[in-house]
């Protein structure tokens, strides 16, 4: 299937006197519950790898921030660093956020995780028999820590994962609440499927909808959809390498 319309302009991401940098997280979080045991989710990283590969067939400078999944992405432009929490994943955030130029946040990070977190030498909890309760907190709020460090010339995106009923409510309310430039609203149905049909709202309003295609074809459409945000945001721009 091909895109549904309006299809976003055909549009490098940066202007030819300028090379962009841009920094794509992929992949789950692992939040651990003892020395062997952890709370994750299905993702599997494809899109987000998927993204980073075309984005470094572009020409593009791409630093991809993987979680534990068995995917790796080939292309030598990508540089890619390995987290396994949420807490990994903020620490590398912090590093590498203020330096780029576009944040793709594409990784299926954890909402919450066991409190308080494992400390002390590793250790397995015991079978006994009986009821095991886990107290659960919430994981931090990572776009949101993001948005307040963010440069006017940056350009941040990210994903709502949510039952179809309520996908783009839910989205448009994290689009405002996390103060990003756009987000893809996919499915359920997406988590570690082959495919993907999403619609991205912009926090300018405008809206635009993919139909169902392989990850693989997404990502250059997404990226497409990206360099013209890109361009609008930077109009004008002299900034060099």
């Amino acid at each position: 299937m091909t895109p549904a319309h309006p299809t976003p302009p055909e549009a490098p991401l940066a202007p030819p006197a300028s090379r962009t940098r841009l920094l794509i997280t992929a992949g789950p979080t692992h939040e651990p519950i003892d020395a062997v045991r952890y709370l994750a989710n299905r993702s599997s990283g494809r899109l987000g790898i998927a993204l980073a590969e075309e984005a470094g067939a572009r020409g593009h400078d791409v630093t991809l921030l993987l979680g534990p999944t068995h995917l790796e992405p080939t292309h030598t432009r990508v540089s890619t660093h390995r987290f396994q929490t949420t807490a990994d994943l903020r620490t590398l955030l912090g590093a590498h956020f203020p330096a780029c130029d576009v944040l793709i946040m594409a990784a299926a990070v954890a909402d919450y995780r066991p409190s308080p977190p494992p400390d002390g030498p590793p250790t397995k909890l015991r079978r006994t028999g009986d009821d095991l309760t886990l107290t659960l907190e919430p994981t931090p709020d990572l776009l949101a820590e993001l948005a307040d460090r963010k440069r006017p010339d940056q350009l941040t995106i990210g994903f709502a994962l949510e039952p179809e009923e309520r996908l783009e409510a839910s989205a448009r309310d994290k689009l405002a609440r996390k103060g990003l430039d756009a987000i893809v609203a996919n499915p359920l149905e997406t988590m570690d499927a082959p495919t993907i049909g999403a619609t991205v709202l912009t926090a300018s309003g405008a809206r635009h909808h993919c139909a169902e295609i392989d990850k693989r074809e997404f990502a250059p459409w997404l990226l497409d959809l990206t360099g013209a945000l890109w361009l609008a945001r930077n109009a004008g721009s002299t900034r060099t390498e």
